[in-house]
């Protein structure tokens, strides 16, 4: 398990009267830093654009390489009890298609964390996942519409997907490892370039 918290918020004066954030990102292995320097990871580099930007938030990664939406779900009322946060982050689904769990369980399970989440107060922003064209064009469709649904049914935020411009490119192997499912360290600040814009307006 890789779990990291890393602390940032606002100096006392002009920004102390913001309300403080804790931002807590409920992932896998896209996450986690799996294969790369500890530290070069999309949510550390989130943790350090919101400290440079002076930004009145936490972050606190609780990610974990291999989990499924039912892992996440199984530890999500612990960790909001633990880190009461005001936003969640849910980047889970990816595992579930490679392990050809059912599309309705995982759609269930975002829905259950998501709610679970926004119970408590906290806002919630699903990073949306899609597959490769092997997976069939049906699934594919429908798995990507699950992250979609869950938010229309939830209000909760969206990132359509997170691997934008990463995997979906003329040249996308070069992005990432040799197993060709985790991204390099080179695309991460592309990963947080497709989180930041919602994110930010989430704690700004």
């Amino acid at each position: 398990m890789f779990t990291a918290v890393a602390g940032f918020s606002s100096p006392k004066g002009a920004g102390a009267k913001a309300r403080t954030h804790t931002i807590l990102v409920v992932g896998d292995s896209l996450s986690a830093e799996y294969g790369i320097q500890r530290g070069t990871g999309w949510v550390a580099l989130m943790a350090q654009r919101i400290a440079a930007e002076k930004l009145p938030a936490t972050v606190v990664n609780a990610s974990i390489s291999g989990d499924t939406t039912s892992g996440g779900r199984s530890r999500l009322a612990a960790l909001l009890q633990t880190h009461q946060p005001t936003v969640v982050v849910i980047e889970l689904g990816g595992n579930d298609a490679l392990r050809g769990l059912p599309l309705q369980m995982t759609q269930d399970n975002l829905q259950a964390m998501t709610r679970a989440a926004q119970a408590t107060g906290a806002q919630v922003l699903l990073l949306g996942m899609e597959v490769p064209p092997n997976y069939g064009q049906d699934y594919a469709k429908r798995f990507g519409a699950t992250f979609a649904t869950v938010a229309r049914d939830t209000r909760a935020k969206l990132v359509p997907f997170l691997l934008k411009n990463v995997a979906d490119g003329p040249d996308a192997t070069r992005l990432f490892q040799s197993d060709r499912i985790h991204p390099l360290e080179a695309a991460h600040p592309i990963i947080l370039n497709n989180v930041w814009p919602t994110l930010k307006k989430m704690i700004a």
